[in-house]
């Protein structure tokens, strides 16, 4: 019974581990993502801002676009990496 139950033990810290790291790394990406945001908000003109806020209201997908700024590659190719689960 005692096998069992350190066994048990050893698969629970493990996963509690395993976790631990996942929710390291999506805050790093929630931080990531929230400092784009920001910069894509100071970057947009007011009729673009206008035009996302009635998209997102109508819950319609945007329009595409050639107006849209791309992100910098160095954020997308820091961005695109993490464990896949």
């Amino acid at each position: 019974m005692d096998l069992v139950k350190s066994h048990l033990m050893y698969a629970v810290r493990e996963e509690v581990e395993v976790l631990k790291e996942q929710i390291k790394e999506l805050i790093e990406r929630n931080s990531q993502l929230e400092q784009e945001n920001n910069l894509l908000k100071n970057l947009a003109s007011p009729e673009q801002l206008a035009q996302f806020q009635a998209q997102v209201q109508n819950g319609s997908p945007p329009p595409p676009s050639s107006t849209q700024t791309p992100a910098p590659p160095a954020q997308l190719t820091a961005q695109t990496s993490g464990p896949s689960a």
